[in-house]
């Protein structure tokens, strides 16, 4: 038996079997964006799928594959659509791309499910696609699904985040190919980072609203990095991985009953 916690590389015998024994099973949300010119593209596909990987293997669960494509990066919290690599799904493309998958996996027998969001502007669109699920799946006569819907960030705790940043937390928005998301891929693909490109334009000093078309000066860093990359370490992103992992277990195991 292939020894993996990916429901892709296992063959369907092995899947049909730890689905029946009752694994529940992670689905990534990610997307294809530009994270500055020191990380590549695949941060929010790297990042949830990794988290994914450690917390199935903790809980005894299986990681469906990521959805890599996205919903439009906002200049805001992910840069916008001007930088060339960012490529996205409209949002209701997006919801129904998540309603077909998780449709599947629940007509094959998947009754625990978990859904991680990597991609900020992913937040509710997926929220849309799941109770487009949801209201199929009833219509079916499935009643025994639990689903759980969750940003992968949200699971940091108070004190890491104080840790990280003993001069205040910027917030998660403007966090975007900044410190922690350089950080947790030093951890899971270092060979992916390029520190001496790190950018110092940062901070981003966007108004508080959105602007379309979006100006030159909307207080956008030409680096695409809304705050400061430079001080990421893997030390750090091993801090936020285990508060991830570690909380996410539990809520799984409270929730599912495990």
């Amino acid at each position: 038996m292939v020894d993996s916690v990916r429901l892709d590389e296992l063959s369907w015998p092995e899947f049909a079997a730890k689905i029946a024994a009752g694994a529940p099973v992670l689905l990534p949300l990610g997307s294809t964006e530009q994270h500055g010119p020191h990380l590549p593209l695949n941060v929010d596909v790297v990042l949830p799928t990794g988290v994914c990987e450690r917390v199935a293997r903790e809980v005894g669960g299986l990681v469906a594959p990521t959805v890599n494509y996205g919903c439009k990066s906002m200049p805001r919290s992910g840069g916008g659509e001007v930088f060339p690599g960012t490529l996205s799904l409209d949002a209701h493309t997006f919801s129904l791309v998540v309603r077909d998958v998780i449709r599947n996996l629940v007509r094959q027998g998947v009754r625990r499910l978990v859904v991680v969001n990597g991609h900020y502007e992913n937040c509710w669109p997926s929220v849309e696609g799941l109770d487009l699920a949801l209201r199929e799946i009833r219509r079916e006569g499935i009643t025994d699904l639990v689903v759980m819907r969750l940003e992968y960030w949200d699971f940091a705790q108070r004190a890491t985040l104080d840790r990280l940043f003993p001069e205040g937390f910027p917030g998660i928005d403007l966090e975007h190919a900044s410190l922690l998301e350089t950080s947790l891929m030093l951890v899971l693909r270092p060979e992916l980072v390029e520190m001496d490109k790190a950018p110092t334009d940062g901070p981003a000093k966007f108004p508080p609203y959105d602007r379309f078309p979006v100006p030159d000066d909307f207080g956008l860093p030409p680096s695409g990095v809304l705050a400061v990359a430079t001080g990421s370490t893997a030390e750090k992103g091993e801090w936020l991985m285990e508060d991830y992992v570690t909380r996410i277990s539990a809520a799984m195991r409270r929730e599912f009953g495990m």
